[in-house]
């Protein structure tokens, strides 16, 4: 079972892992694990926020479409604002279903990343998205291979879609995306620790990249970018 950890860590960097996944002894909820113990583990803090073991409603209300001009959020939406506003880095952790995240993860996005964010405000050059200025790293899973979802146009689709855009839609400093596939239930342990020390080698360059103001090097080094 995983756990917050974010004990004894030093000022700096905050990740916040936004874990989707309806088991909670899934390999993603492992992998969100392993990313939180890799950071405490460079004294930084990492906190899990579980959607479906919060039980996060996706679904956006009409109240909170961001066209309202009395928007306030709803006290879900105003919990998580509150759990992200001081991090520095959203960590998503999902498995790619039918070439996209989960629906949970999309109605996150909606409802929290994008409380009273509106179209307009993509445009303008002082922005106020919870994520702006903060950095976006990805950790997907599938089941089929990376050489089966490119043919099928997945990954890049995914990439623009979920990375590029969401990036400059937010004005956020950074993305980064692990893409680990082949993930099935009958793994050996040689394999889901493979798989795993890829996720500890990922956090680990991470929090050094941001460490030493290098956030650009999250988008080009191909040792970390595996998508």
């Amino acid at each position: 079972m995983y756990k917050n950890v974010d004990d004894d860590a030093q000022a700096g960097q905050k990740h916040v892992v936004i874990l989707c996944h309806p088991d909670p002894q899934s390999f993603n909820a492992e992998v969100a694990q392993t990313y939180c113990d890799a950071v405490h583990a460079q004294c930084y803090e990492a906190v899990i926020r579980d959607l479906y073991g919060m039980n996060f409603n996706p679904v956006l209300k009409s109240k909170e479409r961001p066209s309202s001009h009395k928007f306030v959020p709803l006290k879900d939406v105003a919990t998580e604002l509150d759990a992200l506003r001081d991090a520095d880095v959203f960590v998503f952790v999902y498995p790619i279903w039918f070439g996209t995240p989960p629906a949970m993860l999309k109605g996150y996005v909606e409802r929290v990343m994008g409380a009273g964010f509106g179209h307009r405000l993509m445009r303008e050059p002082s922005r106020g998205s919870v994520a702006a200025g903060k950095h976006l790293v990805s950790i997907s899973t599938s089941g089929n291979s990376s050489q089966w979802l490119e043919s099928q146009g997945a990954v890049v689709s995914l990439h623009n879609v979920f990375d590029n855009y969401l990036a400059n839609a937010f004005s956020m400093a950074s993305h980064a995306h692990l893409h680990l596939s082949s993930i099935v239930e009958d793994m050996s342990d040689l394999t889901v620790r493979r798989e795993l020390d890829q996720v500890t080698e990922f956090a680990e360059a991470t929090c050094a990249r941001l460490l030493h103001s290098q956030p650009a090097q999250l988008l080009t080094d191909p040792q970390i970018v595996n998508v």
